[in-house]
């Protein structure tokens, strides 16, 4: 099949899901009111979504080497559906922490399997490529969520966003019993459940790899959680102006996400890892610095889209190459652990922002993001150096459907 379609289905699953997995960011002003909570309070509705998102990727990774990576995307979407739209008739921040909860464990499944899916069917050499394709096409949908949040909170209610997601998600439902009938999609009957994330967890080769996207998804996410709520603080802006604002975010996500396949070709993994952990690590001290400007607040939130896309393009591209029969497994850890640091940095930077204010978090976050820039540079193997080893694995017989 033609790499065009594998992005297009793949893409539009990617899409829905950071869409509705990042909306509640920009929301949080408007359900803190509804709801007679602080925004702070209200960042529970975060955790909820990312701690069973990343908890249930170490599930789905083994079930897709085992049942077929399409397969499980399909009945995925089809109860993420359901539990977006739950979303929108919940009526207190209790249960829409468990329907959040409910299209999280679902969610998790689209990331780690597309992109094994992903370096499954796409060569080596054009697979930075693809992936950040696939990234930004995900992130845009996190990145327009914002101003789709904002909107539909300012002229509608915070409600209409689920029930805007749960629509797209029906339709993106509809291309994988479509288009995705044409992605081919291997079975493992023999693949091992836990035992290939020992593999993993074992090897210096993919350990610190894995530890470094842990750091990036609480560093990074956990600033990101709470830029809506810094910005309605701090400006006093509507919801619509909150949403437009964060939308740089994903501008720059998708901007980074089209031309990082062509300068790591020119860096090499280890300096574009580097040089994307080093800009968001500067984005958060700039938002600490000078986030009361409005011009440096969007130059912040631009730079930590870019940085994010960059450095996490990288990673990703690295980890498909640590189990290439157990896909599905490695790239369910590198989500498990991004979305699970993500749950981790934002549960801390609600009790940090509630303690000392948002300045603090982003001050606090940065410095420690700069501290992982260099343990990165250290520590990741990549491809321009030699490997000294390969996770060992089994090689079951598969099939190909």
């Amino acid at each position: 099949m033609s790499k065009r379609v594998l992005l297009l289905v793949l893409g539009l699953a990617g899409f829905t899901v950071m869409a509705d997995n990042w909306v509640v960011s920009p929301l949080l002003p408007a359900i803190a009111r509804d709801f007679g909570v602080t925004a702070a309070s209200a960042g529970v509705l975060i955790t909820a979504y990312m701690i069973p998102f990343g908890v249930f990727q170490l599930i789905f990774g083994p079930l897709a080497d085992r049942f077929g990576k399409k397969q499980i995307l399909t009945f995925s979407m089809l109860f993420f559906t359901f539990g977006t739209g739950l979303c929108a008739i919940a009526n207190g921040v209790g249960n829409l922490a468990i329907y959040r909860a409910l299209a999280g464990v679902f969610g998790a499944s689209v990331m780690p399997i597309s992109l094994a899916l992903i370096g499954d069917l796409v060569p080596m050499q054009e697979r930075q490529a693809a992936i950040g394709s696939f990234m930004g096409i995900s992130f845009l949908g996190q990145g327009l969520s914002m101003a789709i949040g904002g909107t539909m909170a300012y002229f509608i209610s915070w409600r209409g966003a689920f029930v805007l997601y749960a629509v797209l998600s029906v339709v993106s439902t509809i291309f994988f019993f479509t288009l995705g009938r044409r992605i081919p999609s291997s079975r493992n009957p023999g693949s091992e459940f836990f035992r290939p994330y020992l593999r993993l967890v074992s090897s210096r080769e993919s350990l610190f790899t894995y530890l470094v996207v842990l750091l990036e998804g609480v560093l990074i996410v956990g600033a990101f959680s709470f830029l809506g709520a810094f910005v309605s603080h701090a400006y006093h802006y509507n919801f619509l102006d909150i949403g437009l604002i964060m939308t740089a975010f994903g501008f720059m996500t998708v901007v980074g996400g089209r031309f990082s396949g062509r300068v790591v070709g020119k860096l090499g993994q280890r300096k574009l890892l580097v040089a994307g952990l080093g800009l968001a690590a500067l984005a958060e001290l700039l938002l600490f610095a000078a986030g009361h400007i409005l011009v440096v607040l969007v130059l912040g939130i631009a730079l930590l889209g870019l940085g994010f896309i960059l450095a996490h393009s990288t990673l990703l591209t690295i980890a498909t190459e640590f189990a290439q029969k157990s896909r599905g497994i490695a790239m369910s850890l590198v989500a498990a652990c991004f979305m699970g640091g993500g749950g981790v940095g934002t549960a801390i930077g609600v009790r940090v922002v509630n303690g000392s204010g948002f300045t603090t978090l982003f001050l606090a976050y940065g410095i420690a993001l700069s501290v992982v820039v260099m343990g990165a540079g250290l520590l990741v193997r990549t491809r321009e150096a030699p490997l000294e080893t390969r996770v060992p694995e089994p090689a079951p017989a598969a099939g190909q459907e």
